[in-house]
């Protein structure tokens, strides 16, 4: 199988399980499920799947020398997404946690065909079902995994220079990713804040996030739409909410569709947001000695320090006419 992805280019891709696993129905659904919790019309940017995540996660640590089994862990990791990825927090979960998906992973994967899949290969599903157990792939943060670069990369639409040197410069060390570089960290730990703070905990973003999330709570409480079909495609679940004629949700979906003006306030705001710290503190290698980049960079930890602060504090808006 032949794959063009944009951040790591054109892969080859012959291993017969991984071809299967990216085949399968499992896989394919996440072509349907935004990266960024809706889909492009109803969001304030163009954005990309879930499946072109999960597949970009594999080429990294194909790239990073990972083995097989950690390359299909990566693979398979957001297979258990529902529609609207993380925004379902704001809906059945824990905002700040963000950890519904985690929560449900292993049911998931074992009621659907990739276990028999993996079978089939010779290889155990209780071997990559853990993600957690794979050091290249996931890690806790502020340190860098293939999981955290990948969607970092790809959100780097404000440097797109920044890229190649960040990969280029990205290593396998001691079982973990660090980069060879000092400017390499910095390059990475300065725009993966910039991404946090103007985008995944921005404004409008969360707004958009929390109307939306308005409007699947009402079509629950109507019966409108099923827990059940949020296993299906944002599509098919935004489909059931424009034919279910409910005044409010039209509305709403209305709201989205177009631009969203509002205004920051500090008493009985109309939406009121605070969504899970991202951050990471990259390490690198110099000379043979592993540093930490907020140890050696004023800068940066000054920088990690106020945005935590910036945070903490939550995003309080009323919407304009």
């Amino acid at each position: 199988m032949k794959v063009k992805d944009a951040v790591y280019g054109c892969c080859s891709i012959e291993e017969p399980v991984l071809v299967e696993l990216i085949n399968s129905k499992s896989i394919q659904r996440l072509k349907g499920i935004a990266q960024y919790g809706l889909p492009d019309d109803l969001y304030a940017m163009k954005g990309f799947s879930r499946y072109v995540h999960s597949v970009g996660v594999m080429l990294l640590l194909k790239k990073m020398g990972a083995g097989l089994e950690e390359q299909i862990a990566g693979l398979t990791h957001d297979a258990s997404h529902t529609a609207f990825s993380h925004l379902i927090d704001l809906v059945m979960g824990n905002m700040e946690k963000e950890d519904f998906q985690d929560n449900n992973h292993e049911k998931f994967i074992l009621n659907s065909e990739i276990p028999r899949i993996l079978s089939k290969n010779g290889i155990d599903t209780g071997r990559v079902i853990d993600v957690h157990k794979f050091g290249l792939l996931e890690r806790d943060a502020p340190d860098l995994c293939a999981d955290r670069i990948d969607y970092a990369l790809r959100d780097f639409v404000f440097d797109r220079g920044a890229v190649r040197p960040c990969l280029d410069n990205l290593t396998a060390y001691d079982g973990k990713l660090i980069f060879a570089s000092e400017k390499a960290a910095e390059k990475f730990g300065f725009g993966y804040m910039k991404c946090q703070m103007e985008h995944w905990s921005g404004p409008e973003p969360k707004i958009r996030w929390n109307l939306f999330a308005q409007a699947l709570r009402i079509a629950l409480d109507n019966r409108i739409v099923s827990k059940e079909d949020f296993y299906e495609t944002d599509s098919y679940v935004i489909s059931k909410l424009k034919k279910s004629k409910n005044a409010e949700i039209l509305g709403l979906l209305k709201t989205l569709s177009g631009k969203i003006k509002y205004e920051f306030v500090e008493e009985n705001p109309q939406i009121y947001s605070r969504n899970k710290w991202r951050f990471v503190d990259p390490e690198y290698l110099e000379e043979g000695v592993v540093y930490r980049l907020s140890e050696v960079s004023a800068e940066y930890r000054g920088l990690l320090k106020s945005m935590k602060t910036k945070h903490d504090k939550g995003i309080k808006v009323n919407l304009l006419d």
